[in-house]
């Protein structure tokens, strides 16, 4: 937590202050053009047709997860210094790999990917959540002078619809509006200059996704028609129309012409768990993150490009662990471990796995802390005023950490069966072998989607690249091939 709320406050209404006049600047930007061929580099060959990102949302702590390290039980009076993981470790389907217990059903798996045990991050100091998030979603460092896109609007654009009545990005279990941060959230949940077209279509709620393609009940198909022509007419009339350049106003309605099409298809059927066998719909239901998976799955099968899926983040809940973190982390264990599981098995027997790319991955990850309590702080554990913890809302992984994360990679031409990367086994628990940036991490994804990462569109008169100018480079080691 920041010593000093006052100076945080105002670098946080100037972050917001930047993201909105970049936000702002986006609708009146032109339509952005493909980058000279001598600039872009030729796309690699796809291995993969979907990508589904399963975000744990807050920071999950990797020696919690799935990179366990010495482990001690809770004990009144145990030291901070020894608290390290707080699980105990278990065996996986990969001979000699443990993850920590709890995650029982993903251990089974686990020989079906690839497990990176060395992300690694940039500390961007205060407003850690907000800037990281951004900063992982798009790869670029906020803020910015453009609006920047997110990952799936970069692969809607390059790779375009698998289906085209399907949305090619959908974003599923993650409020925009009444949660803390919101602002912050929507800035990087967007197609950014790209265009409304290619922005996510939001659904917070598995289990009400089918009512957001459903005409409205009891409207006749004429007078359904009649309203989406009139809703046109109003957007060129808004007094918003004079911040927004032809491209952005053409790219907006492309996207009511999208949904209009989505509401009469058969392939709204995709979009109500509910139809789901009893059995398979018992296997994902732990909450609106397995239900989440659940529905992912489906639009999978019906053809969406690029899905992400979230256990939502909202300030000082879920994983943003700053209290009570070990039993915090048991639950999200209990709501992640058997649907994330069941999908990894359900698009192997559907034979999907192969071409779907899943992707399970959090903005940073923890160490041990006992917030705001004299003698926690990393200078007095190093003068041996070490904190021993005295009750059991102490007893977890508190503290924000970017020097060694785990991210799960699935299917969609990765290696079977790999850990790649390594952390140190004593604090700082930082990569101590192959670590792997944001922007090679981004590489590797859009190299498997089959977009070169060096590809780029040039905007108001400057280049701007898919990972953070064009420098990414994908991890070879990790593809199968």
């Amino acid at each position: 937590m920041s010593k000093n709320p006052g100076i945080e406050t105002e670098q946080r209404r100037e972050f917001l202050r930047r993201l909105s006049a970049s936000t702002l600047a986006a609708l009146g930007a032109a339509a952005p053009r493909d980058l000279a061929a001598e600039e872009s580099s030729e796309s690699p060959t796809p291995t993969a047709d979907t990508c589904i990102l399963l975000w744990m949302g807050g920071g999950m702590a990797a020696p919690d997860t799935f990179d366990p390290k010495h482990y001690e039980p809770f004990r009144e009076g145990l030291p901070v210094s020894e608290m390290v993981s707080t699980f105990p470790a278990i065996d996986t389907a990969i001979p000699g790999v443990q993850i920590c217990q709890g995650l029982h059903q993903i251990a089974a798996i686990l020989d079906r990917g690839t497990l990176i045990r060395s992300a690694v991050q940039p500390d961007l100091g205060s407003i850690l959540h907000s800037r990281h998030q951004y900063h992982w979603h798009t790869g670029y460092v906020p803020p910015q002078t453009v609006a920047c896109p997110h990952i799936g609007s970069w692969i809607a654009r390059f790779r375009g619809p698998l289906n085209p009545v399907i949305p090619p990005f959908i974003n599923i279990g993650q409020r925009l509006e009444g949660v803390g941060e919101s602002e912050e959230l929507k800035a990087f949940t967007t197609a950014g200059f790209l265009g409304s077209e290619y922005g996510p279509l939001n659904l917070p709620f598995p289990e009400q996704a089918s009512v957001a393609v459903r005409p409205p009940q009891g409207m006749l198909p004429d007078r359904f028609s009649a309203r989406s022509r009139l809703y046109r007419e109003l957007i060129d009339r808004s007094p918003q129309r004079r911040f927004m350049s032809d491209y952005q106003q053409q790219s907006l309605l492309r996207s009511l012409q999208n949904a209009d099409r989505l509401l009469s298809s058969r392939y709204r059927t995709a979009f109500d768990i509910s139809l789901e066998p009893e059995e398979s719909y018992r296997a994902y239901d732990t909450g609106r993150f397995g239900r989440g998976c659940l529905l992912a799955r489906r639009l999978a099968e019906a053809g969406a490009r690029f899905i992400e899926v979230t256990t939502e983040y909202v300030p000082f809940l879920h994983w943003d662990t700053h209290a009570n973190g070990h039993e915090t982390v048991a639950r999200m264990h209990a709501e992640i471990d058997a649907p994330i599981a069941r999908l990894i098995r359900d698009l192997e027997l559907s034979g999907m796995l192969e071409r779907t790319l899943v992707i399970l991955a959090s903005e940073f990850s923890r160490d041990a802390l006992i917030e705001g309590v004299p003698g926690s702080s990393a200078r007095d554990q190093a003068t041996e005023k070490v904190d021993r913890v005295t009750a059991m809302k102490h007893y977890g992984l508190h503290r924000h950490f970017t020097g060694g994360t785990s991210v799960l990679m699935f299917g969609g031409g990765i290696q079977r069966g790999l850990v790649y990367g390594r952390t140190a086994d004593a604090r700082p628990l930082v990569a101590v072998e192959n670590p792997v940036s944001i922007s090679n991490l981004h590489a590797t994804v859009l190299a498997a989607m089959g977009i070169s990462p060096q590809s780029g569109l040039e905007i108001e008169g400057r280049p701007f690249y898919v990972t953070e100018d064009g420098k990414g480079h994908p991890v070879r080691n990790l593809f199968a091939t």
